[in-house]
């Protein structure tokens, strides 16, 4: 996927308790639902020993209107008490951009 910069991407690493208790059905939930959102440009996600999911917004309005979002809101809450034992969340504004691909 490559977008046209400047845009900002949101990196969110974590690590995992041992149960699931839902959280492979919220997490699709959740991207379905940022797709729908204003400002919303993709998302690439991957999960080993820590997961890593790093979403692509226009803007930083984007990202504020995401993070408060309800559905959204009750999702991190139930992270931070089922979910994770950990997690970071980085905001950056990509500059510049390119790929390979053969």
């Amino acid at each position: 996927m490559i977008l046209n910069p400047p845009y900002y991407a949101v990196i969110f690493t974590s690590t995992r308790t041992d149960e699931d208790n839902g959280y492979g059905f919220m997490g699709q939930k959740m991207e379905d639902l940022a797709r729908e959102q204003e400002g919303f440009l993709g998302v690439e996600s991957a999960r080993e020993e820590i997961g890593i999911t790093v979403s692509y917004w226009k803007n930083l309005e984007a990202i504020a209107n995401w993070k408060q979002q309800a559905y959204h809101v009750f999702a991190q809450q139930k992270g931070r008490k089922d979910w994770y034992s950990s997690y970071r969340v980085r905001i950056c504004l990509v500059e510049r951009a390119y790929e390979f691909e053969k």
